[in-house]
Parts: structure tokens; C-alpha cells; sequence
């Protein structure tokens, strides 16, 4: 793995994608295909999203992306880089 890799730029990387999704606007296109369309930028919004909401770390070679799903109101006070 190349040393320059920042797992936090990539992170941002899916923020701004996630906005990008949220405020594109759908070709003129009618009916099946129209909604088809919608549902699939739904998907890819989440997707960006919560991997732009991730916490990245990187260990012995390993990246791993920490998604906490939990509503807002249930998550601990503390922060997964405080230990668990």
C-alpha cells in the first residue's frame, strides 16, 4: 500500500460525493425509467454518505472503515479512538 494513501481524504472524497448525489437533478426521462432512476441516487446518496461518515484506521496494513448506525440520541458519549 502506498505510504501517501489518507484514509481521511478518501472519507471526504465520499462527503462530497454524497452532496453531489443529493443536489444532482434527473435527466428528462418519463414514467419506469424516471423512477428507476430516483431510487437509484437514493442508494447511492446512503451509500456515500455513510461511508463519509466512517472512521478510518489502518492497521497492519488494514483499513477499516468504522460506520456507526445507531440513531444519534444512542451513541456512547465517548470516541471509538478513546478504545471501546
Amino acid at each position: 500500500m502506498d505510504d501517501a494513501f489518507d484514509p481521511q481524504a478518501m472519507i471526504d472524497r465520499f462527503r462530497l460525493r454524497a452532496e453531489a448525489v443529493r443536489k444532482r437533478g434527473l435527466p428528462p426521462v418519463e414514467g419506469p425509467e424516471r423512477q428507476r432512476l430516483r431510487q437509484q441516487a437514493q442508494v447511492d446518496f446512503m451509500d456515500y454518505a455513510m461511508l463519509g461518515d466512517a472512521e478510518a484506521s489502518i492497521v497492519d496494513g488494514v483499513l477499516t472503515l468504522r460506520v456507526d448506525l445507531r440513531p444519534a440520541g444512542d451513541r456512547p458519549a465517548y470516541s471509538p479512538a478513546d478504545g471501546d
